[in-house]
């Protein structure tokens, strides 16, 4: 679970922060790695639906370390967001980087 934050973890979570802050990426973007540290990139699209006002756009902040909206406001149509999280599964041993497309 502390992967990220080991010596062997540490650059790729740096791939992803800016000013320790998770960066926010584009659908056509992606962390820049270096050649040594080139990983497999692992695709999911999450489509969250659900009541108005349940916490779906505040989930997406989260996960997105960026801070959730202070006041609800409705989403009007589909908002798309790009998420990278390095991981290192216990099976394999070796990092992959998932690449979560959460649509809200």
């Amino acid at each position: 679970p502390g992967w990220l934050l080991s010596p062997a973890g540490r650059p790729y979570l740096d791939s992803i922060l800016h000013k320790n802050q998770r960066r926010v990426f584009g659908l056509l973007e992606r962390p820049a790695l270096p050649p040594a540290l080139a990983v497999p990139t692992v695709t999911y699209k999450l489509f969250l639906a659900g009541r108005s006002g349940v916490g779906k756009t505040a989930l997406v902040a989260w996960l997105g370390g960026t801070p959730a909206p202070p006041a609800h406001h409705e989403t009007l149509g589909i908002e798309a967001t790009s998420l990278f999280w390095p991981a290192k599964p216990r099976a394999s041993g070796r990092p992959v980087l998932f690449q979560l497309h959460l649509w809200d």
